[in-house]
């Protein structure tokens, strides 16, 4: 969690940010280990005086208990936190992981309904809630890559080796950001944005990618295989996935494997924020992490 203590140029009653100098920041962290939040009176503390705060933290794994303990009561507190400091604007991250297995085409927030299968998932979208009753905007990511990534490309490492092919012809359309695009929009709905931004929004970059021109690149920086068998229906990746096991999951391999496209424009223009020239073209200088995660030397 960020509590921002912008330097605007303008007094808060005009709602415009125009930052002129350096942005005071206060951070509070979860302590580790422990699904436990920060006592109230921290909290408190870490909203007092802010003009924003980003809620960035979540929990991805472990029990039932674990999961509603951080992303939904955790995040309750966080929210009622602001809502006593009145704080301005606030920026909660969620993910495209709510809506459950898809596939999912060219899709907008109000044209799927939520379908959580994991606890994760399930009390992310219980978290969502309590922020959006706080007047925050949420961001749903899909699968973000670039530096400090240990899932999306890692993951897609593991799988192309089980799962040899060009799959579904490499004509799958996915959602992605790389990690600096998602920070700067993050930063720009919190300081920059012409108006505060509320409601559901995706957060990828707007141009979805194609699965085989991201399993191209990866390989043209080393980092995978080539992929150059021949296309592989779902099903045959399904069954190619079973014969081989592993780590990932049939529902990793169908998150690259099978459409998973979540119209996202309208964020980028509210927050005035340029999305970038792609995560394709990010791919290059996250190449030093990825070769060090996957142990390439």
């Amino acid at each position: 969690m960020l509590g921002i203590q912008p330097r605007w140029a303008l007094p808060r009653p005009y709602r415009r940010p125009l930052r002129t100098g350096p942005v005071r920041t206060r951070c509070g962290l979860r302590a580790s280990g422990s699904p436990a939040w920060a006592p109230r009176s921290a909290l408190t503390e870490l909203c007092s005086g802010a003009g924003a705060l980003l809620h960035l933290a979540s929990l991805v794994g472990g029990g039932a208990e674990e999961c509603a303990a951080v992303n939904d009561r955790g995040t309750a507190a966080v929210m009622a936190a602001a809502a006593r400091a009145g704080t301005d604007r606030i920026v909660h991250l969620s993910t495209t992981a709510v809506y459950g297995e898809g596939p999912h085409t060219g899709v907008g927030v109000d044209e799927v309904l939520a379908a959580p299968l994991s606890e994760a998932s399930r009390t992310r979208l219980l978290g969502e809630g309590h922020a959006l009753a706080a007047g925050a905007v949420v961001l749903r990511p899909a699968l973000v890559t670039g530096t400090g990534d240990r899932w999306v490309v890692p993951g897609l490492a593991e799988l192309a080796r089980r799962v040899p092919g060009r799959w579904a012809g490499g004509d799958v359309r996915i959602s992605l950001v790389d990690r600096t695009d998602l920070a700067r929009l993050i930063t720009a709905l919190a300081l920059d944005a012409p108006a505060p931004v509320a409601g559901v929004h995706h957060a990828a970059h707007p141009e979805p990618v194609r699965s085989g021109d991201l399993l191209d690149a990866l390989a043209g920086l080393g980092l995978l295989p080539a992929l150059d068998g021949p296309a592989l229906s779902w099903e045959e990746c399904r069954r190619l996935l079973a014969a081989r096991p592993g780590t990932g999951s049939e529902r990793q391999l169908g998150m690259i494997a099978r459409d998973h496209w979540y119209r996202s424009d309208d964020v980028w223009r509210l927050a005035a924020c340029p999305p970038g020239p792609g995560p394709l073209a990010r791919l290059a200088g996250a190449a030093p992490w990825y070769r060090a995660a996957l142990g390439l030397g």
